[in-house]
């Protein structure tokens, strides 16, 4: 970033001096500083726009950095780096067909595959489409600098679809040139090889990274094979700009779908499959292409901030959907689209130097298009099962919004204030090409402006307590559009957003020179919460659900124990309920399916020398309801442990490395994730036993 962050001489004065510039530990494979200091108060951007120190922002804001993404981590899942943030619940499903589950709050419990409810930014650049869909694998953790993790009323300045905000910015190209190459090998055929090269000077920078990662899956009929490219090319023309250029993709051929179990068969063997899934091959293709382009200029005080994106993503996907089902189901059980996708973003930060204090003030607006061309076919010819046959759906779904916004940050001796505004616009329309079975053409666009505002007070230099508030509302996704309840032919434009009003109220305080907590309790009130109205011959159609309340509170401690311990804590307590009796299903008190009760994260990491780091870690979480009913068996309540350690030697040129990783140490048999509401009772993903990895890498600086 350009904007350079205007400082009050109060933070100064604590134990140790707030550092405006986020120092990244590592500009390509991660090495060990020579004496190992924690950033407690990074800077963030997300919630902002302009670097603010995460202390002094009114919100719930986490940087992961890149140290924890990679220090003995296996680098594949998002969920290896967002564990540690208080709020959020990342399930790893061991399904590369289906993608994580990540939920902030509630938001984005019930998403059948991919991420949903949760705006997902690389680089500024959105990863999830207009209406709100979103897929954690096309942010690549082998090139993240650092993740920005955005909880609370102040994500309502995103926009539709925003319970939460996750925002990976990936590293600049920096000093001399260097070439890199790791291997890392692990259980159940997991293989993952990684190149990479960068370098930089305070003119120009560059990064390139490749790799490929191999598994047979913990489950049967669950391997995959992915392969993610990455390139960027930084410049700056000029003391008061900054270009950069991103290219990426994203290819998974033939990853196989385990499905879920029911909870007989995964007692029984938790490796196994249902019979369906390998009848019918349940499978998944993706090729993934993306350019973008971000450019920022200084003009005096003020500063231009401008991007652009575009790339294209094509799916094929084998459902199991028996054969038999109604030949009037529009869907079919092949699922082949081929999406166009572009957009930008256009924002003016303006300091305000009459006013007193700190005042600036942002003007912006989003523009993104999502254009489907959506076919679906059987998925038998004949007898025989898993194949392409005959074509059931033919439509081009396109998703387009526009939202401008305003916000405002403004410190005044103790106080700082935030508020902003954004009015936002999702157009869905459907053009059905397949009219023999009735056309299902029509638009629908879904408007809403959404407030938020939030005050801080330092109580004293080491602790802020701070309020905030602000609506939303969530946008029905293409996937819960697609059927109409009791109309196998209609799309349903009669589903309505649900809307939100959030409340938080917060402490952020050092506890000594090197000791940080913070501590959120929350409360939001949902309206039209999108539920599930039947699912039958492989069609969900989705209604609005009445009232939600979701109470809760966060926890999160980083705290050093001696000189080489460290503790780091994440806590969420959730309680979220219907308020409302919805249907014959749903009843006033019963709680939302795929959000459990409290979970806890702990990590003690030891670093007796430098070069050698290594750690353990705990996860707790309570039990999990599967569907709105609470009737079915929920995923119970588990605890597990990993460990791992990674040692680093530095010989002239050269920097070797070598990592080992335990997860589940103690062997625990648990279900990982559960797919919410499933109608053919398989609710259950059954995470791994003991699992290892090993790995080594070598670098050379020229």
């Amino acid at each position: 970033m350009l904007i350079q962050p205007r400082t009050r001489y109060r933070y100064l004065t604590c134990g140790t001096r707030v550092s405006f510039y986020f120092v990244c530990l590592a500009t390509s494979a991660p090495a060990f500083a020579e004496q190992q200091s924690y950033t407690l108060d990074p800077v963030a951007v997300t919630g902002t726009y302009v670097p603010t120190s995460t202390f002094d922002t009114p919100a719930s804001l986490d940087v992961v950095s890149q140290e924890q993404i990679s220090d003995g981590q296996v680098g594949v899942n998002l969920s290896e780096a967002l564990g540690r943030v208080p709020g959020v619940v990342v399930q790893n499903r061991q399904n590369y067909a289906q993608d994580l589950q990540v939920s902030t709050r509630g938001y984005g419990a019930r998403s059948a595959f991919g991420i949903r409810g949760i705006k997902l930014l690389s680089d500024g650049i959105p990863a999830s489409t207009p209406d709100g869909q979103g897929q954690a694998a096309s942010l690549n953790l082998d090139v993240a600098e650092r993740i920005e993790v955005l909880r609370g009323p102040a994500s309502a300045i995103y926009g539709s679809n925003a319970g939460g905000v996750v925002q990976m910015f990936t590293k600049d190209g920096s000093g001399p040139a260097t070439l890199g190459a790791g291997t890392l090998f692990g259980s159940d055929g997991f293989v993952k090889n990684h190149l990479y090269g960068q370098g930089g000077n305070d003119q120009a920078g560059f990064v390139l990274d490749a790799s490929r990662m191999d598994t047979d899956g913990y489950r049967d009929h669950s391997a995959a094979r992915r392969d993610q490219t990455f390139a960027k090319v930084h410049v700056r023309p000029d003391d008061d700009s900054r270009l950069a250029l991103t290219f990426s993709t994203l290819e998974q051929n033939g990853t196989q779908d385990p499905l879920g179990q029911t909870w007989a068969g995964y007692k029984a063997d938790p490796r196994s499959v249902s019979s369906r899934a390998e009848e019918y091959n349940t499978r998944k293709s993706i090729h993934h292409q993306q350019v973008g382009m971000n450019y920022e200029r200084n003009f005096g005080e003020a500063t231009l901030q401008f991007n652009l994106y575009a790339g294209q993503r094509s799916v094929i996907q084998y459902l199991s959907i028996p054969k038999g089902t109604p030949p009037n189901n529009r869907g079919g059980g092949v699922v082949d689209f081929d999406r166009e996708f572009h957009g930008g973003t256009v924002r003016w930060v303006q300091p305000i130097t009459a006013a007193p204090g700190l005042l600036t003030l942002t003007y912006g607006v989003d523009y993104d298009q999502s254009r489907d061309d959506r076919r679906g076919y059987q998925n038998y010819s004949g007898n025989v099962l898993g194949v392409k046959g005959e074509l059931r759906r033919d439509e081009v779904d396109t998703a387009t919004s526009l939202d401008p916004y305003v916000q405002a940050h403004w410190e005044l001796e103790r106080w700082t204030f935030e508020a902003g505004v954004r009015h936002s616009s999702m157009d869905m329309e459907v053009d059905d090409h397949y009219l023999s079975n009735g056309d299902s053409s029509g638009s629908k666009t879904y408007q809403r402006t959404t407030p938020t505002a939030s005050v801080m007070y330092a109580i004293t230099p080491d602790l802020n307590g701070y309020l905030s508030v602000g609506k939303a509302f969530e946008t029905p996704t293409q996937a819960e559009m697609a059927y109409a309840p009791g109309a196998s032919e209609a799309f349903n434009f009669g589903l309505k957003p649900a809307t939100s009003t959030q409340y938080e109220v917060g402490l952020k305080m050092r506890l000594a020179e090197q000791a940080r907590l913070n501590v959120a309790l929350f409360e939001i009130h949902t309206e039209d919460e999108i539920v599930v109205a039947g699912s039958d011959s492989g069609r969900t159609s989705y209604d609005n659900g009445g009232k939600t309340l979701r109470r809760g509170l966060e926890v999160g401690l980083q705290a050093p124990l001696a000189e080489q311990w460290q503790l780091n804590l994440a806590y969420t307590h959730l309680d979220a309920t219907y308020q409302d009796d919805v249907n014959a299903t749903i009843e006033k008190g019963n709680r939302l399916p795929g959000v459990p009760r409290d979970s806890l994260f702990g990590e003690l990491v030891w670093r007796p020398v430098a070069g050698l780091s290594t750690a353990l870690e705990g996860q707790y979480r309570s039990q999990v309801y599967v569907e709105d009913s609470n009737d079915q068996k929920a995923a119970p309540a588990y605890t597990v442990f990993n460990w791992r350690a990674r040692m680093e030697q530095k010989l002239e040129r050269f920097t070797l490395y070598e990592m080992v990783r335990v997860d589940n140490l103690l062997d625990k048999q648990y279900v990982g994730s559960v797919i919410v509401g499933d109608s053919n009772g398989r609710y259950y993903e059954a995470a791994p036993g003991r699992s290892w990895y090993a790995g080594a890498g070598v670098e050379y600086r020229f």
